[in-house]
């Protein structure tokens, strides 16, 4: 009956090693998939570091000391998008690490659950070895009342020193697999806390940055006579783009009326077809971080050029690298640079209505793509021609430009604004 006992114990215990093993096994392919993830962000990283070293070199060379103010501010626009780029790539990697951390912690609970099993077990059997007392195998032994008896108690002295042994070795292993899970915990820990010391440092060098590349801008409008040549090409620069947005917006114009005509043409006895589902004028404020307005829509003193132009839409103060929102659903129609907007993206929203968003750190959606309202578009920046970060925002109805206030409240106007 013993013999019996002891080998179910036996099976009992194997049984315990084997879950324990797969359960290991399992918590290890989880980190593994993570882990992989992250060396991929890493491979990211090193060529998103290359490639601001290759603009370090640019900027150092006598090519650079010989460009416009313009051309410079688009390089260190450049700068600034590729260190935003390493915050971003970072931010990417302490999430992974948030969600391994939280892996390896399930394993150190779930490896002390094992050594605290495996623990008890072991300290159970000592416990019993003490009540009975020293068992005297040579008793077992001569004992026996035939060779047979002999041999079969022979064979129960081993499985019962199998047995022990086996509870003192599946124990250390146990507590080995705890602190191998605890050390595991500690370094995913530790290079988390890497990662964040090192998107403090990026924070720290992207304001530097956009303040180098704002002092550019307002070094040319402190000399403005001395960069008779730059202030032209700008004003040709701007003269150029709003002709673009305006043939731009009266192709589109066009293009509509065409596709209403051939609605119409389409008509039948159930009645006219439906109209394209984009609400006029029902926008929502289109940044996420501030309802604080710097300038206003319409005749000011340039802050550049110090002289009175019109301001097409209205400046938003806001942090740099906050979303910025759709305004309202609609397409995508344009989604690219200029010298002068920076980086920036105009949607047609239906009923000759467009809105368009400057001066973007990132541009998120592309030409043709369809938005929803509050759809994160882009993130706040200084690109362009621009003294610091903000969103420029600006509404079209039918082509022309319109005072984007009149579709909002619940905002704060700034005293010099």
């Amino acid at each position: 009956m013993k013999k019996k006992t002891v080998r179910i114990i036996a099976i009992i215990l194997a049984l315990i090693l084997f879950g324990s093993v797969f359960v290991g096994a399992i918590a290890s392919l989880a980190g593994a998939v993570s882990q992989e993830e992250i060396d991929e962000l890493k491979n990211q990283k090193e060529q998103i570091e290359q490639n601001s070293q290759d603009i370090e070199s640019k900027i150092d060379s006598l090519e650079y000391e010989q460009m416009t103010v313009i051309a410079k501010k688009e390089v260190l626009d450049q700068k600034v998008s590729v260190t935003q780029e390493l915050i971003n790539n970072l931010t990417e990697q302490i999430e992974i690490y948030n969600s391994l951390i939280s892996d390896k912690k399930a394993e150190v609970e779930a490896a002390q659950a094992r050594e605290d099993a495996q623990y008890k077990l072991y300290k159970d059997r000592i416990r019993a070895m003490e009540e009975n007392g020293t068992i005297s195998y040579f008793e077992i032994v001569f004992g026996a009342t035939s060779f047979a008896d002999l041999l079969s108690r022979i064979d129960f002295i081993s499985e019962i020193m199998s047995y022990d042994e086996s509870v003192y070795d599946e124990y250390v292993a146990a507590k080995n697999e705890t602190l191998a899970a605890k050390a595991s915990l500690e370094e995913a820990n530790a290079l988390q806390q890497e990662a964040k010391r090192e998107q403090e440092a990026k924070k720290v060098e992207l304001d530097a940055q956009v303040e180098e590349a704002s002092a550019l801008i307002l070094e040319l409008g402190d000399n403005i006579d001395a960069y008779q040549n730059e202030y032209a090409e700008l004003q040709e620069e701007e003269a150029k783009l709003e002709k673009e947005i305006s043939d731009k917006m009266e192709a589109l114009a066009k293009q509509k009326a065409a596709e209403e005509e051939a609605r119409k043409s389409q008509y039948i006895e159930g009645g006219m077809p439906d109209g394209d589902g984009v609400s006029y004028g029902n926008f929502i404020w289109p940044s996420a971080d501030s309802r604080y307005v710097t300038s206003l829509f319409g005749t000011r003193l340039h802050p550049i050029y110090h002289t009175y132009k019109t301001h097409n839409g209205i400046d938003i103060g806001a942090s740099y690298g906050t979303s910025v929102l759709a305004a309202d659903g609609g397409v995508v129609t344009t989604s690219t640079d200029s010298s002068s907007y920076g980086k920036y993206i105009i949607i047609n929203h239906g009923n000759g209505t467009s809105t368009l968003y400057a001066h973007m750190s990132s541009r998120l959606v592309s030409e043709g793509q369809s938005v929803s309202q509050g759809q994160v578009i882009g993130l706040v920046g200084s690109t362009g021609i621009s003294t610091g970060p903000h969103l420029h925002f600006e509404v079209y109805v039918g082509g022309s430009r319109v005072n984007p206030l009149n579709y909002f409240s619940n905002y704060t106007i700034s005293p010099n604004a």
